[in-house]
């Protein structure tokens, strides 16, 4: 079942799909946007596939540009993890960001002792992303279980982590497996503060904050995230008084 359509989904909408799908959510790692063999205008893995249906006709959004924030959240460089570029040619432009997606990494469960474990696991999740034919790490930013936040695929280009939702979508990912796990307090104060941040600096509304599960059918973040985030954009909510 596709839950999300042109245009802002109010959050009784993505609730209702929510509860709809629950029973095929399936815990698995969080399964991202690569989409080879199904592109109608080229072979470029990230690309988006057909939407199901008629596929309607897509105006263009005009380019975002980022707008300086009041707070400063000190961003971990790529080159801090891997020496390793994208392959550009496989990779859309992203022409702008207006919506937001959390996942969690969605696979088995390893111990992120230190930066050099967490440094291995981002490497590890881009690696096997390039094997499948991507043009690099499915998305924008990375959090650590430290409260860390990492720079992964470059902003310019459209990320790789929501399956016919790519365009215009940031997408920033919580190292774990939060169907398994419970995030650190330190994860979950970086997302809040990040998420508000990037709404910021992008001009996007609440409405277009979403998580994986809530544009497809996934497990993704996890039920342990999910019920963070539904509670962060409820009333009274760490976004709503950001």
């Amino acid at each position: 079942m596709e839950l999300f359509v042109r245009g802002s989904l109010t959050r009784r909408e993505v609730m209702g799909g929510f509860l709809l799908t629950g029973a095929a959510l399936v815990a698995t790692g969080c399964q991202s946007g690569g989409t080879r063999g199904w592109s109608p205008i080229g072979p470029r893995a990230d690309r988006p596939g057909p939407l199901l249906g008629p596929t309607p006709a897509l105006k263009p959004e005009p380019r975002v540009v980022e707008r300086p924030t009041a707070r400063t959240i000190t961003i971990q460089p790529r080159s801090a993890w891997t020496r390793a570029g994208p392959r550009r040619w496989l990779a859309d432009p992203m022409h702008g960001v207006s919506r937001i997606t959390v996942h969690h990494d969605g696979m088995p469960p390893v111990p992120l002792r230190g930066r050099a474990d967490v440094t291995r696991r981002i490497e590890s999740i881009r690696r096997s992303h390039v094997a499948k034919g991507w043009a690099d790490i499915g998305y924008h930013y990375v959090i650590d279980p430290f409260g860390r936040v990492w720079q992964a695929r470059p902003v310019s280009l459209q990320g790789a982590h929501v399956k016919y939702h790519n365009p215009h979508n940031l997408g920033i990912m919580v190292l774990g497996n939060f169907e398994v796990q419970r995030p650190t307090p330190a994860a979950l104060a970086s997302v809040d503060a990040f998420v508000t941040d990037r709404m910021r600096a992008y001009g996007i509304p609440l409405a277009r904050v979403y998580t994986h599960r809530e544009l497809r059918p996934t497990a993704c973040p996890g039920r342990n995230l999910q019920r963070h985030m539904v509670l962060a954009r409820g009333r009274g909510g760490s976004l709503v008084r950001a």
